[in-house]
C-alpha cells in the first residue's frame, strides 16, 4: 500500500496539470459564449482559429504521457481508498477520460473545432434565410468528422456508441433504442387521446410582451428559485444554452419573442436548472474533471425538473402568477390562473422541439435520435435529410414543416456540435427528472406546499446535497441508484404525465 506521503507529490502534480488544462478549456468556453452573444459577425474566421488553437493545446496537454504515468503511479493509492472518496474518484474519472482522449489525435480535435465554428457561422446566417443548401456541405463534413471520430474507438457495437458514451457514459445505441421504443409505446396513446380534443386556448401567451419586462420578470423568477446572479448572468442568443467558466462563473442565455411570453421565461428557468447544478458542485473540485455534471442526461434532468415539474406546476404559479400580472396588467390582468396554467401546459402536435409540450417533446427527440443513427450508419445521406425529417414529422406528429428553418435547421446542435450523441440526453433527462423529483417528494412530502408559498430552498438544498455537490464523482447509473433507490425507469415519468395531463384533459 502506498502511503499518502509518497503519493502526495504525484497527486498534487496531477491536480496542477488538470487545473491548467481546465483553465485553457474555460478560455475557449468564454470565446464561444462571446461568439454566441456579442461577437460581431466579422470576427467569425479569427474566432474559429482562436478556439481551435485553445482546444488543440488543451487536448495535447491532457494526452501528455506524463499524465498517463502519474495515473499509473497513483493506481495503487487509488485502490487503497474507498471507491467514493474524492481522491479515488478524481483519479478514476481522470483515467477514464484520459484513456479515451489518447485515442484521438490533437490535430483532429483542432480541425474539428475549426470546422464547427465555421459551421455555426453559416447556420446562424442560413437559418433565417431558410437556406439548407448553404449548410449542407458543412453538415456533410461534420458527418465525416463524426464517423472518423467513432473509428478512433475500435470494437464498438454501433458507430454511434463512442459518440453517445462520451456525453452519457455507459449508454449505447441499442439500449437507448429499446428504452425509447418502450417510452414511445406509452406516449403515443396519450398524445392521441389529448390531441383528438379541442386544443386549449393559449391566446393569452401570444400577445405583445415587451422584451425588457420579460427579461426583468425572468430575472426575478430565476433568482428566487436559486440561481446565484453573483456567480452568473443572463444574455441573449439565437439558441439558449448554459456555459460554465468556473463554479463561481456559470452563465445562461435566452432568446425573447415579444409575441410569445413562454419562450424567454421557460428557457430562463430551463438554463437556470443547468446553472444551479454547476453552481452547486463541491468547490474543492474546482479545476478538475469532477467539477462537471455526471452526464448530459443527468444535467438535462435538472433543467427539465425546474422547467417542467416545478416551473409548469400549478403550485409554482399560485405563487408567481400575481407577480406576473403586475408586470403585464394589460395582457394578463383579466386572465385567470387556471386559464394561464392550461395555456402553459397546452398539448399539441407542434413543429419546434424547444417550444413543444411535455407530452410530445420526447417524440421530437426520438426523431432526431433515429435520424442521427441513420446518417452515421450511412443509410441516410445529408442531402436527403430534409425529406427524411419531413417524412418522420408527418408519421410521428401528423404535421409537415413548411420550411427548413422550422424543420431540419431549427436546432443548432448538428451545426455547431456533432452528429451522434447530441439528442438522447433530452429524453434521458425527462425520464430522470421525474424519477428524481419523485424521490425528493418521498423524502420531503411538504415540497409541493412549499412551492406554493414561494419556498424553493428545500427542494434546491435536497438536490444540491444528493446530486449537485457530487459533480461527476458517480456514473449516471450509480447516481440514479443512490438518489432514487432503483435503476433508471420510465415509470415515474409516465405516471407523472398521466396524472398531470389526465387531470387537465380529463382523460
Amino acid at each position: 500500500m502506498q502511503t499518502l506521503e509518497k503519493t502526495e507529490p504525484k497527486l498534487q502534480e496531477l491536480k496542477t496539470r488538470l487545473i491548467e488544462i481546465k483553465d485553457i478549456e474555460s478560455a475557449a468556453a468564454v470565446l464561444y459564449w462571446d461568439q454566441a452573444t456579442y461577437m460581431p459577425p466579422g470576427g467569425a474566421a479569427a474566432r474559429g482559429r482562436q478556439m481551435a488553437t485553445l482546444r488543440q493545446i488543451a487536448h495535447e496537454k491532457f494526452i501528455d504521457p506524463a499524465i498517463g504515468e502519474l495515473l499509473e503511479n497513483l493506481r495503487a493509492y487509488e485502490e487503497s481508498l474507498p471507491d467514493d472518496s474524492d481522491e479515488a474518484s478524481l483519479i478514476r474519472v481522470t483515467r477514464r477520460l484520459y484513456d479515451r482522449a489518447v485515442q484521438v489525435p490533437a490535430k483532429f480535435m483542432a480541425q474539428f473545432s475549426l470546422h464547427r465554428t465555421e459551421s455555426y457561422g453559416v447556420w446562424a446566417k442560413a437559418k433565417p434565410e431558410n437556406n439548407f443548401s448553404a449548410v449542407q456541405p458543412y453538415l456533410e463534413k461534420t458527418l465525416e468528422f463524426c464517423q472518423e471520430y467513432a473509428n478512433f474507438f475500435p470494437g464498438y457495437e454501433h458507430i454511434a456508441d463512442p459518440l453517445i458514451d462520451e456525453v452519457d457514459y455507459g449508454m449505447k445505441a441499442a439500449s437507448l433504442r429499446s428504452l425509447f421504443a418502450e417510452l414511445r409505446q406509452e406516449l403515443v396513446p396519450i398524445v392521441e387521446a389529448i390531441t383528438c380534443q379541442t386544443p386549449a386556448d393559449d391566446a393569452c401567451l401570444h400577445q405583445h410582451f415587451p422584451e425588457l419586462e420579460q427579461i426583468a420578470f425572468s430575472h426575478k423568477v430565476i433568482e428566487k428559485i436559486g440561481y446565484d446572479l453573483q456567480r452568473g448572468r443572463q444574455d441573449k442568443t439565437l439558441h439558449p444554452f448554459m456555459t460554465s467558466f468556473s463554479i463561481s462563473d456559470v452563465r445562461i442565455t435566452t432568446r425573447v419573442y415579444e409575441n410569445h411570453l413562454g419562450q424567454a421565461l421557460f428557457s430562463a428557468i430551463h438554463e437556470s436548472g443547468h446553472a444551479m447544478y454547476e453552481q452547486g458542485i463541491n468547490r474543492k473540485f474546482e479545476g478538475s474533471p469532477l467539477a462537471d455534471g455526471t452526464s448530459s442526461g443527468v444535467h438535462e434532468s435538472q433543467s427539465r425538473l425546474w422547467e417542467n415539474l416545478v416551473g409548469r406546476s400549478r403550485g409554482f404559479w399560485q405563487y408567481f402568477y400575481p407577480q406576473l400580472q403586475e408586470f403585464f396588467p394589460t395582457q394578463l390582468g383579466n386572465v385567470s390562473l387556471e386559464t394561464f396554467y392550461r395555456s402553459i401546459n397546452k398539448v399539441e402536435r407542434s413543429l419546434i422541439r424547444t417550444d413543444s409540450d411535455e407530452v410530445t417533446y420526447n417524440l421530437h427527440v426520438m426523431i432526431r435520435f433515429d435520424l442521427e443513427l441513420a446518417m452515421l450508419e450511412g443509410k441516410l445521406a445529408v442531402k436527403d435529410l430534409p425529406e427524411a425529417w419531413n417524412d418522420r414529422f408527418k408519421t410521428d406528429l401528423g404535421i409537415v414543416p413548411p420550411n427548413h428553418s422550422q424543420g431540419v435547421m431549427q436546432d443548432v446542435h448538428w451545426y455547431t456540435g456533432r452528429i451522434g450523441g447530441m439528442f438522447q440526453c433530452y429524453t434521458l433527462g425527462n425520464i430522470m427528472s421525474a424519477q428524481i423529483f419523485a424521490a425528493a417528494l418521498k423524502a420531503i412530502p411538504e415540497i409541493p406546499t412549499q412551492l406554493q408559498q414561494g419556498n424553493f430552498s428545500t427542494l434546491l438544498n435536497w438536490l444540491q446535497e444528493n446530486i449537485y455537490y457530487h459533480g461527476s464523482k458517480y456514473t449516471t447509473a450509480d447516481l440514479i441508484q443512490r438518489v432514487t433507490g432503483s435503476s433508471l425507469s420510465i415509470k415515474p415519468f409516465i405516471s407523472y404525465i398521466r396524472q398531470k395531463y389526465g387531470e387537465i384533459y380529463q382523460l
